[in-house]
């Protein structure tokens, strides 16, 4: 079983940085894609980035040139670096990891078999 633990999260300033990261258990975590997803209140979870197993990289239109996700294999870690937020910004962030990721779902909350318990962000404006 894999479990994603999200940790980071906090009240910021709009403007500022903000670093967030999952841990996942298990030996085999340099076989996931990763992705990150956010639920804002009221609204539906929604895509905010990925990284494939090859490393490649893919955003959100919303977060595309502020955010840069990346990954420590050895480390088992998944990190999303949030610059320049915005209130918008603002929303629970989840993690989520799937062994053999489709492109065509990726951006997809079906496309992910394993989510983590979300870590909450706050931008004040």
């Amino acid at each position: 079983q894999v479990q994603l633990v999200e940790s980071g999260g906090g009240l910021v300033r709009a403007g500022v940085s903000l670093r967030l990261s999952c841990a996942v258990s298990g030996r085999t975590f340099g076989s996931y894609s990763m992705g990150w997803f956010r639920q804002a209140p009221g609204k539906e979870r929604e895509f905010v980035a990925t990284i494939l197993m090859s490393g490649n990289t893919y955003y959100a239109d919303s977060v595309k040139g502020r955010f840069t996700i990346s990954r420590d294999n050895a480390k088992n870690t998944v990190y999303l670096q949030m610059n320049s937020l915005k209130p918008e910004d603002t929303a629970v962030y989840y993690c989520a990891a799937k062994g053999l990721l489709s492109v065509a779902t990726m951006t997809t909350i079906d496309g992910y078999d394993y989510w983590g318990q979300g870590t909450q962000v706050t931008v004040s404006s």
